[in-house]
């Protein structure tokens, strides 16, 4: 597969690798003939790829991207490939300073800014916003038919008590909003105390903001106050932030529920570590 995507986009390759941090979509890192590095993004199915398609066009001139070099619409082996730029950099640290944390806030508060377009049909990206509360519900139980082969019965059976509860007090969602909707370190690119930009659209929607806070958190602002309040005032300096607080518990203990799920799904044994971590955060909610 690799080497007819190669062959498809013409490409003289003197050196060839797989980026680590890529759960769904499979990425490569080539070095070309002329020393330049350029990215092939493969993704995990036909509507990844089409979302990631769209994303391209919706948020170029917008927020700082790869630029899409080529594309490739696939066959009936292939959903289809893009060859991307690089971008400068390697992923979000958590030992950035507040001044990177205060650049993730605009980036991401420019993202959440970027409404529906009115004069695009998009067959991809889907507007989750007016029934936001079915979507959100519709994922957890969707995830729950994966969850409930891993948790004891009592477990479950509090989870589920717990999304019911909690889903009664949630405010009311912030958007239309282009939400990322895996908006963690991995896809933040970071060079010399500059965000270079964003990667990584396949799972993209138009929704609430709400639900695109929490695995930043969880992986980034979480592990210093300093780093969290930065990125506050970045965001808010573009467009006003929710209530994170009001938000947060549900969307994190969500998050992960249906982390255990998705590992059920894509494979216990290589996502093991994942797997244990939110099963611990799970039971710190639910205990």
């Amino acid at each position: 597969m690799l080497n007819r995507v190669i062959q498809q986009f013409g490409l003289q390759i003197i050196a060839i690798n797989e980026v680590e941090d890529s759960f769904s979509s499979t990425v490569y890192k080539c070095t070309l003939s002329n020393s330049e590095n350029v990215f092939l993004k493969i993704p995990y199915s036909k509507l990844k790829c089409q979302r990631e398609l769209e994303a391209y066009e919706i948020l170029k001139g917008s927020v700082s991207i790869p630029v899409m070099l080529d594309y490739w619409s696939g066959d009936e082996e292939c959903v289809g490939a893009f060859l991307l730029s690089e971008l400068k950099g390697s992923p979000l640290s958590s030992k950035a300073s507040p001044t990177v944390a205060y650049q993730v806030g605009v980036f991401h508060a420019k993202m959440h800014s970027t409404r529906p377009p009115a004069n695009k049909v998009l067959t991809g990206i889907k507007n989750e916003f007016p029934n936001w509360s079915n979507f959100v519900e519709h994922q957890f139980y969707s995830f729950a038919e994966d969850v409930k082969d891993i948790l004891d019965k009592q477990l479950y059976n509090k989870s589920i008590e717990k999304f019911e509860k909690m889903k009664q007090q949630l405010p009311s969602p912030d958007g239309p909003s282009f939400v990322h909707m895996d908006f963690r370190p991995a896809n933040i690119i970071v060079n010399n105390e500059k965000v270079s930009g964003i990667i990584d659209f396949e799972s993209v929607r138009f929704g609430s903001t709400d639900m695109d806070f929490t695995k930043l958190y969880r992986d980034f602002l979480s592990f210093d106050v300093n780093l969290y309040n930065a990125y506050k005032e970045g965001y808010n300096n573009v467009r006003p932030l929710i209530d994170l607080e009001n938000v947060l518990p549900f969307y994190q203990f969500t998050d992960a529920f249906n982390s255990i799920g998705w590992c059920n799904r894509r494979g216990i044994e290589k996502n093991a570590l994942f797997l244990e971590e939110n099963l611990a955060r799970l039971k710190k909610w639910i205990l």
